[in-house]
């Protein structure tokens, strides 16, 4: 059973073995993912932004997403809109900008100095977007961030590029924050309408009068408010009123169309021969230089 030449096969020669699977590079993937956009697989580009699952993007890749309806895959689905991402504050590392090689890590933690590469976690804060590492966020007694001192809950804090098990717990934490966000609006909305309802009649009325008031006559109102329903007999009132003033007042007489200048008291006998009302024009033969009057035969 030898092959030519009197040789004998092997078992490995004979029988296919069946090949084992291919093993990841982790630290490649890891490398990978905090590179790269989630959604397009694309280099990160400024501004850099997280879910509220943390995992990161591209704010363009986003922006564009959003305004191509489609294009968000299923993984994405729940960023929805602007509101759902957020901003991270990032710190850049100085070794990075001297050597510009993908060997050390772009961003890294202001508070401990560690590189942002995936080898340890960091994580950010959703009511401020400031980014570092979860070694100094144990080390941080108060609720409030290291960096710009905006205070937080646990609720807030968001681990980046987590496995399974972190992502399962940050949309837990997600949806925790959506409901809160709705609770306080609500309660917002409650409190200004009890605020509302709590004015006294006398201010409410004085409110609308003023808003009647500042419409003025050459502005309509619009607004329908029950104070305003008589705007039209009050405008009418201000301009006979405004009317009443101007007749009476001497400097407006000669705009009311009955005026006459040989029935003005003030106006001298001189003034008033200038015009072809005064009596000693009556009989006038010959043409008058103030009202160009010509008198063709």
């Amino acid at each position: 059973m030898g092959c030519d030449g009197g040789t004998i096969p092997r078992r490995d020669e004979l029988v296919r073995l069946k090949k084992k699977p291919e093993q990841k590079d982790k630290d490649a993937e890891r490398q990978f993912r905090w590179k790269h956009c989630t959604l397009t697989q694309e280099r990160l580009q400024k501004p850099i932004v997280m879910c509220g699952l943390g995992r990161v993007y591209s704010k363009q890749n986003i922006i564009e997403a959003l305004l191509e309806k489609g294009r968000i895959p299923e993984s994405c689905s729940h960023i929805k809109s602007l509101k759902d991402i957020k901003d991270l504050n990032l710190t850049a590392n100085p070794a990075y900008e001297a050597s510009r090689d993908d060997k050390s890590a772009e961003f890294i933690c202001p508070l401990i100095g560690l590189e942002m590469s995936g080898q340890f976690r960091f994580v950010a804060i959703w009511s401020c977007g400031c980014v570092f590492s979860e070694r100094a966020l144990k080390e941080i007694k108060d609720k409030a961030c290291s960096v710009c001192q905006t205070p937080f809950t646990e609720q807030d804090v968001v681990i980046l590029n987590g496995t399974d098990e972190d992502v399962d717990s940050m949309r837990t934490r997600m949806e925790a924050r959506v409901a809160r966000a709705k609770a306080e609006k609500k309660a917002k909305a409650d409190k200004k309408a009890k605020a509302k309802e709590s004015l006294p009649a006398t201010q409410t009325s004085n409110s609308l009068e003023n808003d009647c008031n500042e419409a003025g006559p050459s502005k309509p109102i619009t607004n329908g408010k029950p104070g305003c329903s008589t705007s039209k007999s009050i405008i009418t009132n201000k301009r006979a009123l405004i009317s009443d003033k101007i007749g009476d007042d001497p400097l407006f007489k000669k705009s009311k169309q009955d005026y006459s200048v040989a029935r003005d008291p003030s106006a001298t006998a001189v003034y008033k021969s200038l015009f072809t009302t005064h009596e000693s024009e009556q009989d006038q033969k010959r043409a008058h230089w103030v009202t160009y009057n010509p008198f063709y035969n």
